[in-house]
């Protein structure tokens, strides 16, 4: 008993609160500031943005000036590609807005009433599952598009990497999403 009155005031100074020094300020609010550097990387993929909208104009407009002498598997094709473009736009957006949000400053929706409410709940577990979620999506799609080319002489060699491309992408999400959920549960 007497040793564990001795041991108290021990933990007790290690529990108390640590009153930080100058240098060690400086040091962290230093560090804390340093998040700013990430915000070109943002502005650089939104800036990626626009040339994805120019790559979306332009499959667009091929698909519309071939689209007299397309078959049917070609249209469906052209679609898939605007497709992928489109959810490879969505997965800029959502890093843009859910890293900036996590890792650099809080946005404000006040005065945006047309905010979408999921981005400034996002946190980095939901943005690792819905950058998985999408990853899986575009490969999907493009699995989809080999599929649709057999006919025309696609390499065995080349879907099956596509196919196990895919499982990797797919099994890795739901491990993922089990890790996540496991550790939310404890």
């Amino acid at each position: 008993m007497a040793e564990s009155s001795k041991t108290e005031p021990a933990e007790a100074s290690v529990t108390a609160k640590h009153a930080p020094g100058p240098l060690e300020r400086g040091l962290e609010g230093f560090l804390f500031k340093s998040r700013w550097l990430m915000a070109p990387f943002y502005v650089g993929l939104v800036i990626s943005l626009a040339v994805l909208l120019f790559k979306f104009v332009f499959l667009l407009w091929e698909s519309v000036i071939h689209l007299p002498t397309a078959k049917e598997s070609d249209i469906i094709l052209g679609v898939l590609s605007l497709i992928d473009v489109c959810l490879t736009g969505n997965l800029v957006l959502i890093v843009v807005f859910s890293g900036y949000e996590n890792f650099v400053s809080r946005i404000d929706p006040n005065g945006h009433p047309d905010w979408p409410e999921w981005m400034t709940k996002v946190d980095f577990a939901g943005l690792k599952q819905k950058l998985l979620a999408s990853i899986v999506a575009i490969s999907a799609i493009q699995l989809l598009k080999a599929f649709m080319n057999l006919d025309a002489g696609y390499d065995s060699t080349k879907l099956a990497w596509l196919v196990g491309v895919h499982m990797t992408f797919v099994v890795s999400t739901v491990m993922l999403a089990l890790s996540d959920r496991w550790a939310s549960d404890h």
